[in-house]
């Protein structure tokens, strides 16, 4: 089984499991392939969020690993590379999103059902508040509340 991360022409993104890269492209191909936002057939692959392994698994190698455990490897930064990592992508979302503080459910909403123009938002929200809204279909990231001087 293969998980690819998927765009429509609209920009909606989703994902689509298949059993292999050739069923991909032979689905594709006979346009059974569709947005579930908009039924666009227009689909293409986007960049997927690699998977982590555990040291375990590689030390089985690959004759003893079982073929649909789904398990990938990658090399991901540690320690302080991490952290400047995180550092940058908190402050590339602050610095293009506007804070919309307790309000943000409410103003995310409002962008889904086009009653506000559409823009990137930031602010704070319940686990319940994001469940609910990943349960309207609007995607949310939850990041960690992070002190300015924590950042530095």
């Amino acid at each position: 089984m293969i998980i690819y991360d998927l765009c429509c022409d609209n920009d909606h993104k989703f994902e689509g499991w298949f059993r292999s890269a050739n069923d991909f492209d032979d689905q594709i191909e006979r346009h059974l392939v569709c947005c579930p936002q908009c039924d666009s057939h227009k689909v293409h692959r986007i960049p997927s969020a690699v998977a982590i392994s555990s040291h375990a698994n590689e030390e089985r190698g690959n004759a003893t690993k079982p073929a649909n455990s789904g398990n990938s490897t990658a090399l991901m930064p540690v320690g302080t590379q991490a952290m400047a990592l995180y550092r940058q992508l908190v402050q590339t979302i602050v610095s293009n999103s506007e804070d919309v503080g307790n309000s943000f459910a409410e103003e995310a909403r409002k962008i889904h059902y086009n009653e506000a123009p559409e823009r990137p938002i930031r602010g704070q929200a319940t686990p319940d508040e994001c469940d609910a809204l990943r349960d309207e279909g609007i995607q949310v990231l939850h990041l960690p509340a992070v002190k300015e001087e924590d950042l530095n």
